[in-house]
């Protein structure tokens, strides 16, 4: 790519050279304002334009390229760092392992289920459940419900 560009800037300056040696005897009176005249070469003329519309244009690439290659460069710094950044390592170490079965215990509605211990025989455990063992109702007060009738159920019958 260097050589390419090379050519382009050879041929370029050839080019200039050739316009300037064939334009070189006629002088040009420039008007830039109505005091200021200037006399001047054909040469000079054209390379005041082309570098009037060249080096703005090369300054704004050259800007655009430098904030360009300092944002590559803190991407990769990004990068690189969070690359070498270790991350952390899970420990390996003996826990109890995690039940994954719910808790009967926490919620006291709900009756456990009845083991027998291995001292204890089964004719033990064959007993009648008494009125603490069993559960309460699922949905409503826990208050049995009297034996009165309401008063709307007396009234219509």
């Amino acid at each position: 790519m260097q050589i390419v560009r090379t050519v382009i800037w050879v041929l370029l300056l050839v080019g200039l050279l050739l316009f300037s040696i064939a334009n070189w005897d006629p002088t040009v009176t420039v008007r830039i304002w109505d005091g200021i005249v200037v006399d001047t070469k054909i040469p000079a003329i054209v390379i005041v334009s082309f570098a009037i519309g060249f080096v703005p244009m090369w300054l704004y690439h050259r800007a655009s390229k430098w904030r360009l290659n300092r944002k590559i460069a803190s991407l990769e710094n990004a990068a690189r760092t969070a690359a070498a950044t270790p991350v952390a390592m899970r420990q390996e170490h003996d826990e109890e392992p995690v039940n994954t079965e719910p808790d009967v215990r926490a919620d006291p509605d709900t009756p456990l289920k009845p083991t027998t211990p291995e001292h204890i025989g089964p004719e033990a455990t064959a007993t009648e459940p008494t009125e603490a063992d069993k559960p309460g109702p699922l949905f409503g007060s826990d208050e049995p419900k009297s034996d009165k009738p309401d008063s709307e159920s007396e009234s219509k019958a």
